[in-house]
């Protein structure tokens, strides 16, 4: 592969940031600017689409839906595809195909097209998420230097979610197509930069064939997974159809399981996962998204439906987590390199575990400065921390042959734990509504709702600070094709 980098050789701390780096990076945080912008804008316009269009409630569901399915349902495919086909190709074929489906969502004017517009930008996502990521990791050399891209590359996710509430608040109020639309020019400005850019990347040689039956059960598993997720609050969570699809979920991942074993050349290596470190940062992902995702769909049902807030006065109010992140986007990267990924990851947790236990306090009619400030303030700064330590933790130590295979991983890690924790707050609020629908009775039946954020937070908490135990005389274990020490799946000094 051609790196940008002007020095390959020199130490990571000693490259310079030249104009073309700095242009690939562009490149690629605008693309994961823009899946994370799509996940939160729609979110404010369903009510105008629905009124303009005559859909119904479960229908605009899975306007939403819909593309989490496409999204969650293929990364693991996507990632594996960008090892083996070129990250630089997938990534500007999948871009290409984001930029048409935005234009076609603006423009249709029935519902079932929409809806099909939405999953197939949500399959395009699936394949520039963990191909973008890869290109990162692979272009720039593990440390410090590979840290500070990361670390701004997630920040422009998190910057990107919290301004598609912003925005989508603004443009709904001119037309809610402006909010299908505003994705467009800017996914073809990308893929314009990017065929000048992004470098040329070749296709993995030998691969020892491709994995069919691997691809066909680990896509059809998540598939399934998600879209059993999505229906289960609206058919029920004890239903014959939602059993039924969770035991056959099982059958697949099982079967997944089996072929990827003794596949020469599998979709996911398992053995990747032999690294305390990568399954920390995968559950770490699970359990960081789905809190969040969680969170944030109560608290706008809180705002709008309780206090009766416009929607751009509700993006307002997050706005300050996400400005922190933004502001901390180019700090964290020397920060992971003094202190290492578990501690900022643990550290991150317990401060959502903090900010999501204030929440509680809340009432009817919140100083806002008092009670809800301090706990975007909180999520912000743990936002900023979390998702790019995990983004580092569990690409580094993994050779570059398979990180389009672990950047899949992760981003399923991320998609999956918010389809479930959403679906599951979704259930316990549910199951709490009072018959007697008083705002303050709305209200307390919410509260159970945030426990359950704060409970998931608080796992993600547990899980990462069993790799603070007192540190063990090093020992090797297999993680990638060659033996490296534990210690060396977190490649950044590591003080644990």
């Amino acid at each position: 592969m051609t790196s940008p980098l002007s020095a390959p050789a020199a130490s990571s701390s000693e490259v310079r940031w030249t104009p073309r780096l700095w242009g690939t990076l562009l490149v690629l945080c605008a693309a994961m600017f823009l899946d994370a912008l799509d996940v939160s804008m729609v979110g404010v316009a369903l009510p105008s689409i629905g009124a303009d269009l005559g859909l119904s409630t479960s229908t605009l569901q899975w306007i939403v839906s819909g593309y989490i399915l496409g999204y969650g349902g293929l990364l693991l495919l996507g990632g594996r595809t960008a090892d083996l086909l070129g990250r630089r190709q997938v990534f500007l074929v999948a871009l290409g195909v984001f930029t048409v489906a935005s234009l076609l969502g603006g423009l249709v004017d029935s519902g079932p097209l929409l809806i099909a517009s939405r999953f197939v930008k949500g399959l395009s996502a699936a394949f520039t998420a963990p191909a973008g990521l890869s290109i990162i990791t692979t272009t720039f050399p593990e440390g410090p230097l590979r840290n500070r891209a990361l670390a701004i590359y997630t920040t422009c996710a998190a910057t990107g979610f919290s301004m598609g509430l912003v925005l989508s608040g603004l443009l709904t109020e001119a037309s809610w197509r402006l909010t299908m639309l505003l994705p467009a020019p800017i996914a073809l400005l990308a893929l314009l930069a990017g065929l000048k850019l992004l470098p040329r990347s070749t296709r993995e040689q030998n691969h020892n064939g491709y994995d069919i039956p691997g691809a066909v059960l680990g896509t059809a598993s998540m598939l399934l997974l998600v879209f059993t997720v999505v229906q289960a609050p609206e058919v029920g969570w004890t239903g014959a159809r939602t059993l039924l699809s969770f035991l056959a979920v099982a059958v697949l991942l099982t079967a997944f399981v089996l072929v990827e074993r003794r596949s020469p050349g599998p979709l996911i290596r398992l053995g990747v996962l032999r690294s305390g470190n990568q399954i920390r940062a995968q559950l770490g992902a699970v359990a960081f998204f789905g809190s969040y995702v969680g969170f944030q769909f109560l608290t706008t049902l809180y705002m709008q439906s309780l206090l009766g807030w416009s929607a751009l006065h509700t993006a307002l109010a997050f706005l300050p987590a996400g400005a922190l992140v933004a502001l901390s986007s180019t700090k964290v990267g020397p920060i992971v390199d003094r202190f290492g990924t578990q501690r900022l990851i643990a550290v991150g947790f317990g401060l959502m575990v903090v900010g999501y236990a204030l929440f509680l306090r809340v009432d009817l009619d919140p100083a806002y400065a008092a009670a809800i400030l301090p706990s975007m303030l909180l999520i912000g700064a743990a936002c900023a921390l979390v998702f790019p330590s995990l983004n580092i933790q569990a690409t580094n130590g993994v050779d570059d042959h398979e990180q389009g295979m672990v950047s899949g991983l992760l981003n399923t890690s991320v998609q999956v734990g918010g389809a479930i924790f959403l679906a599951v707050v979704t259930a316990v609020v549910t199951a709490g509504a009072p018959e007697d629908a008083t705002p303050q009775a709305v209200l307390d039946s919410y509260r159970p709702g945030f426990v359950v954020v704060a409970l998931v937070a608080a796992a993600g908490l547990l899980i990462t600070l069993t790799g603070l135990r007192t540190r063990r005389p090093r020992r090797s274990v297999v993680v990638a094709k060659s033996t490296v020490r534990e210690a060396e799946t977190d490649r950044v000094p590591v003080r644990d």
